[in-house]
């Protein structure tokens, strides 16, 4: 069975109640629903963000809050497509020459799931590293890409971690240690065929890759 996407798990109980009345809301008033500031306008939102808070509150974690709803209302709102990449597209995504694209090459929000447990970031200072489940991905009216990163995802675990990547692609991305993009920074990981990310500009350019293949990845 193919597992479940952040969408599911979170905001499916909730989406057909909430997101039909923050789309008339950005409707009425001409905002772009890629817009997070106009989004985040909306009483629909605040209420849905208000639900979505633990009781002890998330502190400075409000904006990846944020961010995780907002992503998850544009996906709602353009049709809720889903990319699944199996293991050997997965090498062939983040190998060294990586594929052309353009934001209007794929469908205008997706949500991009990985292979378990093959591409790893360490997301908060020196805690241990996670796994990627997928990110989240949307073109802005800007021409540029919106990735959030979802990292440990587990369905023992309550909540997951999430990193947020926002720009245009970058034309001659490099680590500064010299190693290849995606290598692995993990002990052991080149033996076990894993992969890294190593800042946010890796997972901006994971994000840009999977433009290139999201027609036909496309589930």
């Amino acid at each position: 069975m193919p597992r479940l996407t952040p969408f599911e798990l979170v905001f499916a109980p909730v989406a057909e109640e909430r997101f039909p009345k923050i789309r008339a809301a950005l409707a009425a008033a001409g905002q772009d629903p890629t817009d997070r500031d106009a989004f985040l306008m909306t009483r629909e939102a605040v209420l849905l963000l208000h639900e979505l808070r633990p009781e002890e509150g998330v502190g400075e974690g409000m904006d990846q809050l944020a961010a995780l709803a907002h992503h998850a209302y544009v996906l709602w709102d353009a049709g809720l497509s889903a990319v699944e990449i199996v293991p050997d597209q997965l090498a062939e995504l983040l190998a060294g020459q990586p594929p052309a694209a353009e934001p209007g090459d794929a469908p205008g929000a997706y949500y991009a799931q990985f292979p378990e447990r093959r591409i790893w970031a360490r997301v908060i200072g020196n805690e241990p590293a996670e796994p990627l489940d997928g990110c989240f991905v949307h073109a802005t009216r800007a021409g540029e890409l919106r990735v959030l990163g979802i990292f440990g995802l587990h369905p023992e675990r309550m909540g997951f971690s999430v990193v947020e990547a926002e720009g245009p692609r970058l034309s001659a991305l490099a680590r500064e240690d010299g190693s290849p993009l995606f290598s692995p920074t993990l002990p052991g990981g080149a033996a076990a065929r894993l992969y890294s990310l190593a800042g946010g500009e890796e997972l901006l350019e994971l994000g840009w890759r999977t433009a290139a293949g999201a027609v036909q990845w496309t589930r």
